[in-house]
């Protein structure tokens, strides 16, 4: 079972890194929504969600200190990359908390307890922490592509396998249009039913 959920964790966080790929400093970093959701953010709060979740609740305290995280950084500072913090020492720093959290689930039985400072000092379990940072990392990765396909059009899960209808730009531009049609058509029935 370990295996299963370490798989799931580990493709998400490929899937996130992927989407950096080819991009230029601007695109990693510009916001694409209201609150500012940008790629190189989701790889900064990825970092500290695994330094976190998987050093401190299991006493396992990583290399360095985040000046972004904890009760003294600036409110969303793990959630954007500033003009000094490079994309090398961002991904750098997320594999290396990747692999500080790899040795604590290698090690670590699924049933082992830790503490969740930020949850009211709750107990947990690895297995729970496991499923957890799971569900945000694949959160996160699909948002990633989300903000990738509104940077240049490329979507899809991993590059050996994107999850995607085998189409070519002809057939997306119809499939868009015809999706348009149906939310407008649904729209104009909402509305007649309404008046």
């Amino acid at each position: 079972m370990k295996a299963d959920l370490h798989s799931y964790l580990k493709g998400g966080r490929d899937a996130l890194l992927w989407k950096l790929d080819g991009l230029s400093e601007y695109d990693i970093r510009r916001p694409l929504t209201r609150t500012a959701t940008n790629l190189l953010g989701l790889v900064k709060h990825s970092t500290a969600m695994e330094i976190l979740y998987f050093g401190v609740v299991f006493g396992r305290p990583f290399e360095q200190e985040l000046p972004y995280v904890g009760d003294a950084a600036e409110t969303n500072a793990d959630m954007w990359a500033t003009a000094d913090e490079t994309r090398e020492e961002i991904v750098g720093l997320y594999r290396r908390a990747i692999a500080h959290a790899d040795t604590t689930i290698e090690t670590l039985a699924l049933d082992e307890v830790g503490r969740v400072p930020w949850w009211g000092d709750a107990a947990v379990t690895l297995h729970h922490v496991l499923v957890h940072v799971i569900a945000e990392t694949q959160r996160h990765a699909g948002h990633a592509d989300i903000v990738r396909e509104l940077i240049d059009g490329a979507a899809g899960l991993l590059p050996r396998n994107d999850n995607l209808p085998p189409a070519d730009e002809s057939w997306w531009l119809d499939h868009r249009q015809r999706v348009e049609q149906a939310a407008l058509d649904a729209s104009k029935r909402s509305n007649q039913v309404s008046c």
